[in-house]
C-alpha cells in the first residue's frame, strides 16, 4: 500500500512528516507538501529508508534529483514523473556505477522537460523498463543499444523524427512505443527485435512500413492509426540507374564467375558480399546500392491493406515491356505478395482506425 500523506500535528514541518514514516518502509510516495525546500528531496533520504524498494515522487514539483538517491541499494522501482526534470544537472553524477544504478529495474520520467536522452541512463545496464513519454525529445541515441536488459520502452508524446537502427540491438525489447512523434520511416534492422510482442507507432508521419516487419513473428499488435500510410498511400517512387560498379558486381554474382580473394581488392571484396537477392522469384538477379522501391500492398487479418517496402533489382520487375512479360511479372508480384499474406496472418491485433 502505499503511505498517504499525514496532516502536520503540533507544528510538525513537512520534513518531520517524512521523517516519521517507518524506516523498514519498502514503498513510499513523496507528494510535493513533504519537500522542503521545495523542488528537491531531503539529502537524509537514503538513511532514513535504507529497505526502500518502490519510491514514486511523481508530480512533486522536482528540479533535480540529487546524490540523496544514489544510496538506496534496494530501490528496484522510481517514478518521478510530472515534474521539472530535464536541465542541467537534473540526475546525479555517478548514477550507473551506484548502489540505486545497479539495483533500479524500473523507471518513469514521463512528463517532465528532457530534450534529449540523458547520457547518465545509458549506462544502467539492469534497467528493464524506461518511460520517457511527454518529453521534448527530438531523437533516440544510438548509444541506446547499451541497455540490453530493456523489455519496455516508452517514448511516446515526444518530437522524434527518426529511430536509429541500433534500436533493433536489444535482445529482450518486448514492448516499444513510439506513438505520437514525427516520425516517417522505420528502419528494417527492427526485424531483429525477435522478442517484440507490441509496437505502438500511432500518430506518426509513416507513408510505408519496410517489408521485414512480417519477420516480427512475436508480434501480437501492431498500432498504426493517425498516419498517412493509414489514409493516403505513397505510389510515386524514383529510381536511380546503377553505377558502373553495381553493373560489374551484378554480372559477376548473376553469372556466378569465380574468383578468390587474391583477385581483388579487399574493398571490392566486401563490396561483392553485400549482395541483396531481388525479391522476385522470376528474375533471379541481385543489386547493391540501386533498387527499385516499391510498394507493396499487403493484407493484415484479412482486413486492411498496409503498404510495405519492396526492393526489386531493376524497373522491369515491376514494369513489364511486353504482354509476355506482363503475365509473368504479374504472376510472380501474386506468388510474393500470397507469401506476404501469410506472414502477414502471424499478426494477432493491428490497430489501424
Amino acid at each position: 500500500m502505499a503511505e498517504e500523506p499525514e496532516q502536520a500535528e503540533g507544528g510538525e514541518g513537512p520534513l518531520s512528516l517524512l521523517r516519521s514514516r517507518e524506516p523498514s518502509s519498502r514503498r513510499l510516495v513523496v507528494p510535493s507538501s513533504w519537500l522542503s525546500p521545495p523542488g528537491s528531496l531531503p539529502s537524509e533520504l537514503g538513511v532514513w529508508f535504507p529497505g526502500l524498494e518502490e519510491l514514486d515522487v511523481s508530480g512533486a514539483g522536482l528540479s533535480a534529483l540529487g546524490p540523496e538517491v544514489l544510496g538506496l541499494g534496494r530501490l528496484h522501482t522510481l517514478l518521478a514523473k510530472n515534474n521539472r526534470l530535464g536541465g542541467r544537472g537534473s540526475l546525479p553524477k555517478g548514477l550507473p556505477g551506484s548502489p540505486l544504478g545497479r539495483a533500479l529495474r524500473t523507471l518513469n520520467l514521463s512528463g517532465n522537460r528532457f530534450a534529449q536522452l540523458p547520457e547518465t541512463l545509458l549506462g544502467l545496464r539492469g534497467l528493464r523498463s524506461l518511460s520517457l513519454g511527454s518529453n521534448r525529445l527530438q531523437s533516440i541515441p544510438a548509444a541506446i543499444q547499451g541497455l540490453s536488459s530493456l523489455e519496455f520502452l516508452y517514448l511516446g508524446g515526444n518530437f522524434i523524427t527518426s529511430v536509429p537502427p541500433e534500436l533493433a540491438n536489444l535482445p529482450s525489447l518486448s514492448y516499444l512505443v513510439l506513438c505520437d512523434n514525427k516520425i516517417q520511416s522505420i528502419p528494417p534492422q527492427l526485424a531483429q527485435l525477435h522478442s517484440l510482442r507490441s509496437l505502438s507507432l500511432h500518430n506518426n508521419l509513416l507513408t510505408y512500413l519496410p517489408r521485414e516487419i512480417l519477420n516480427l513473428v512475436h508480434l501480437e499488435e501492431l498500432s498504426l492509426r493517425g498516419n498517412p500510410l493509414v489514409v493516403r498511400f505513397v505510389r510515386d517512387l524514383t529510381y536511380n540507374p546503377p553505377s558502373l560498379q553495381e553493373l560489374a558486381g551484378r554480372t559477376i554474382k548473376t553469372r556466378n564467375v569465380p574468383y578468390v580473394p587474391s583477385d581483388l581488392p579487399g574493398n571490392l571484396l566486401r563490396y561483392l558480399s553485400l549482395a541483396s537477392n531481388c525479391p522476385n522469384p522470376k528474375c533471379g538477379g541481385v543489386y547493391f546500392d540501386s533498387c527499385v522501391r516499391q510498394i507493396k500492398f499487403v493484407d493484415f487479418c484479412g482486413k486492411y491493406r498496409v503498404p510495405l517496402m519492396h526492393y526489386l533489382c531493376s524497373p522491369e520487375c515491376s514494369s513489364p515491356c511486353s504482354s509476355a512479360s506482363q503475365s509473368s511479372n504479374s504472376q510472380s508480384e501474386s506468388d510474393s505478395e500470397d507469401e506476404a499474406i501469410v506472414a502477414a496472418r502471424r499478426m494477432q491485433k493491428v490497430l489501424l482506425g
